[in-house]
Parts: structure tokens; sequence; C-alpha cells
């Protein structure tokens, strides 16, 4: 007795397979489009440099919970603080900006100053998060 097999179409087992790869395919040329990630473009120092910079070269704001800056104990504006920077850059141009930031300062603010130092090409900046809330604290290395 002879026993029939089923003969399959492999054309139409294949098929599914090459439409999820074109589809994969499709969505993969999609998705490599889109840059979403460009971030923060800065030039970070190398793991083994170390720098000096000498203390006249440092220029020290603090950001207070309310989201004004300080140099010192002198309040300053964001016109004020961008023409400091300039003129210190352009007279040292090692100038070092550090900020320091109050826990609870309006985050806006501190992008807001990255920006400023990143437009002023400021070389070396630096920004951390203090616990005091005072800004004479801040002053101190």
């Amino acid at each position: 007795m002879k026993i029939k097999s089923k003969r399959r179409n492999a054309l139409q087992e294949n098929s599914a397979l090459s439409d999820l790869a074109f589809l994969l395919i499709i969505y993969f040329i999609v998705i490599a489009g889109f840059d979403v990630n460009k971030g923060l473009l800065m030039n970070l120092p190398a793991k083994d440099s170390s720098r000096l910079v000498a203390k006249e070269e440092i220029l020290r704001y603090f950001l207070d919970d309310s989201g004004t800056l300080y140099l010192g104990s002198d309040k300053k504006n964001i016109p004020t603080v961008e023409r400091e920077i300039s003129r210190a850059v352009s007279l040292h141009p090692n100038m070092a900006i550090v900020l320091d930031v109050a826990p609870a300062a309006p985050w806006q603010n501190v992008v807001s100053f990255v920006e400023l130092a990143e437009r002023l090409k400021v070389e070396t900046f630096s920004f951390k998060l203090k616990a005091s809330t005072d800004p004479a604290a801040a002053g101190d290395i």
C-alpha cells in the first residue's frame, strides 16, 4: 500500500518569513535615520591628565534655591555673568568656571548656565550640588 504524502508548497511558507524580514529592514532603516540622543557636546579632559589652575583663574558662582546667581556674596544676573565670564576668558584663556548648585535650585537655571559656558567657549567648567544654601559658603575652595 502506498502512503500518500502531502506535498507542501515551499513558496507559501517562506513568504511569511520574507515579509517579516522586509518589515524589519524597513524598521531599522527608519530608526537609523533619527539621531535622538545628541546631548551636550563638551570636550572632557583625558583620564590621565592633571591640570593645575591658579586660584586667580577660578570664577565660582553659586545658584541658590530660588534660582538667584551669586559671585561671592554679590547677586548677579545672566547678562552681567556673561560679560564677566567673556572678559575673564579673554584675559585668562585657562579660566575655570565653577557653579555650585543648591539642592532645590531650578534645573532650568543650571541648564541655562551650562549653555552660557558652552556658548562662551569656556574650556574648564564644573558644577556640583552643594549642601549649604548660603552663598558665602560657596566661595570656599
